[in-house]
């Protein structure tokens, strides 16, 4: 597979969880969205459904008038209800929130069209399905009204799907036979997760598992059969990880044409992580000796959190790990053990002492967590060296008891268990090492998946356990085996083991992992351009291609040109200022081409532009040059690394005018020189 990459002029990114905090795709768009943003600029652009249909109710979404604001007129015309803002994530990207509800009307019709165009068996669909169904359908249209308003016939553009609930967006622009790229991404399927969480053996029997059958047993037959159309009338489709591409080859028909592994945004971790570490692990200290009425002097704490699915992201394993451990009669540093996850509560206790849960439950005695506790034998007893405490709110700061988030406690504790059955990525482990503290994984989450074919497992802050269909006992047992090998270590091994935790995440950030995206958007416009669909466009806006004398159309694009991967480096130091107080940088660049070198008063990026194909494939065939490339680039990757190691604050200067270098106008006097100097 190729390993182009590209930006479209406008890449549009649906999904039901665009400031819609659910799940893990949330995270997902929202911390990815910095590094497109900022390359794209307004061009990237979030959908998502307008389910609080009120501005000020939604804390995620800050409406802007004045975006877009002569299309959304226009939109508004033709019948499309929406509203334009901006996400309130990093980077505050785009978003338009769509009203699908004058759809309902029209549903019958609409399932009607996409049944005889494209199969699509929905006549078992619950309103489960049938919502975000007319939510995709909704997001086609706002799509194709945009393109016709706003965007020029030689600008490309791509739109990125995600999960089934968003499928028949890819329907509705594939029947308009519109220009627009599509790619869809899969981050767990229907038929898979209904098996994971119903006790049925995935992966043992993942060979012989007809998916058409079994989402007929699990009554998911119009989501299944969305998932599969959206799979096969897509440009490109993808999936978060190897395990997950597995799956979609057997249950829903199609191989992935490539994988997306998801990253992470650095800035989620605060500069001072070692006093939010601190003050989360003294919150949760004093939790435990309110709820126990005892007494702690360093304890080795432990926890897992996310979704409450007792199998599939193997809290089951997480209970009967601490259980085990409890019955052998270890005597080390008292285990204090947190469950954080999520449940209906009516706020917290007004009396902690001798609960094993912070909040009201609005059924404790279904609540399958306390079930699994007591099964275990876990009661917190006075003598008991091993105490776990369920925290069944949402970790927001807000929660009216500990008044943490979840990331400030996280950072606080020693070790982070996430035994998963089924879990197509796996944000909570990487989210773990983001913050310096070691973790438990397994080979059935893509995150697991991902660390043991890219990174050296051996790293001992990322344990990735094998696990399959008939191991339960094993991987209990691991896990309890862990927790006693790190509560006994030394103070300096822990300390070298949250380093390494530290390490290990740095080469899963989005900054590297965004890489992958484009691959697929390289590929979905390869394709689409292949199809040659073409369109009509608006006569109100300004992409309008029936043009009077009297009125211009004006674009804007820009060239850049594309480097031979083995010279990369060259544009990159060109751009940086660096080079031009790097004698070896500047005589580089003078030995391509002396003459022109003069030409462009010794301007780099000038210089670049002006050479032809035939000059880099000369220079891709110098080995002394090559050489001299390859000792420059070091001395610019070391200079640059530099950063990474400063813990004292930035310093930044102020100047009208910078005597940096001849090639770079800035400057009129002594008063550049002596800013440069």
């Amino acid at each position: 597979m190729s390993k182009t990459t590209f930006l479209p002029d406008y890449l549009f990114e649906v999904s039901w969880e665009v400031c819609n905090k659910i799940g893990g795709i949330h995270t997902v768009l929202a911390t990815k969205a910095k590094y497109l943003s900022d390359e794209l600029k307004g061009r990237h652009i979030h959908i998502g459904p307008d389910i609080w249909m009120d501005t000020d109710k939604n804390p995620e979404f800050t409406e802007d008038p004045i975006l877009f604001r002569s299309w959304r007129l226009y939109a508004a015309k033709n019948g499309l209800r929406i509203r334009v803002g901006r996400w309130n994530v990093p980077g505050e990207p785009i978003a338009i929130l769509v009203d699908f509800s004058q759809l309902i009307s029209k549903k019958n019709d609409i399932m009607t069209q996409l049944w005889d165009e494209f199969k699509l068996d929905s006549l078992s669909g619950q309103w489960d399905f049938v919502e975000p169904t007319l939510f995709g359908y909704a997001a086609g249209m706002v799509i194709e009204s945009f393109l016709k308003y706003n965007v020029h016939k030689t600008q490309k553009v791509v739109a990125q799907f995600h999960k089934w609930m968003t499928g028949a967006g890819i329907l509705y622009l594939k029947q308009k036979k519109l220009p627009v790229a599509t790619i869809f991404t899969t981050h767990a399927t229907v038929v898979g997760r209904c098996l994971a969480a119903n006790n049925v053996p995935l992966y043992s029997e993942l060979p012989t598992i007809n998916g058409d059958d079994k989402a007929r047993w699990f009554n998911v037959t119009a989501m299944h059969s969305l998932e599969k159309c959206a799979a096969a009338n897509s440009d490109v489709f993808t999936a978060v990880s190897s395990i997950t591409a597995s799956e979609c080859a057997q249950i829903i028909g199609h191989k992935p044409d490539l994988l997306t592994p998801n990253g992470y945004d650095s800035s989620m971790v605060p500069a001072n992580v070692e006093e939010v570490a601190a003050e989360g692990r003294k919150a949760l200290v004093e939790l435990a000796e309110k709820m126990t009425g005892t007494g702690y002097e360093n304890p080795f704490i432990v926890g897992i959190g996310g979704r409450k699915e007792m199998k599939t992201k193997g809290i089951d394993v997480f209970i009967d790990s601490l259980g085990k451990l409890k019955a052998s009669g270890y005597n080390g540093r008292t285990v204090l053990a947190f469950i954080d996850t999520p449940s209906v509560n009516n706020g917290p206790l007004k009396d902690l002492k001798g609960s094993l849960y912070t909040h009201s439950l609005a059924d404790p005695e279904s609540e399958p967590v306390l079930k699994a506790l007591h099964s275990a034998g876990l009661n917190n007893a006075p003598e008991d060296n091993v105490k776990v405490f369920f925290i069944p709110a949402t970790l927001d700061g807000n929660d009216g008891l500990i008044n943490k988030t979840y990331y400030e406690l996280l950072a606080g504790m020693d070790l982070t268990v996430f035994p998963s059955y089924y879990e197509p990525w796996g944000f909570t482990p990487l989210e773990s090492i983001a913050f310096g503290v070691p973790t438990m994984t397994t080979t059935l989450t893509g995150f697991g998946m991902w660390v043991s074919e890219n990174y050296d497992t051996g790293h001992p802050s990322v344990v990735v356990i094998p696990r399959n269909d008939d191991n339960y006992g094993e991987v209990v047992e691991r896990v309890a085996g862990r927790i006693v090998e790190m509560s006994s270590l030394a103070p300096e091994e822990a300390t070298a083991l949250r380093n390494n935790a530290f390490k290990v995440a740095k080469t899963v950030l989005w900054e590297r992992n965004i890489e992958y995206y484009k691959q697929a958007y390289a590929l979905s416009a390869e394709r689409i351009q292949e199809k040659n669909y073409t369109y009509t466009y608006s006569q109100e806006g300004g992409g309008d291609d029936k043009l009077e004398m009297s009125k211009p159309n004006w674009t804007s694009f820009t060239v850049t040109r594309v480097l031979p991967e083995r010279l990369r480096y060259l544009d990159e130091i060109s751009k940086n200022l660096w080079w031009c107080w790097n004698q070896d940088a500047i005589e580089l660049f003078q030995s391509i081409d002396p003459d022109k070198w003069l030409a462009v008063q010794k301007n780099p990026i000038a210089l670049l532009d002006l050479l032809t194909l035939s000059d880099y494939q000369k220079l891709e065939k110098d080995i002394r040059f090559l050489s001299r490339l390859d000792a420059v680039t070091q001395s610019y990757l070391e200079y640059m690394d530099l950063k990474k190691e400063r813990t004292s604050p930035a310093i930044a200067y102020f100047c009208m005018e910078y005597g940096l270098d001849p090639s770079l106008k800035i400057y009129s006097g002594g008063l550049g020189i002596l800013a440069g100097d």
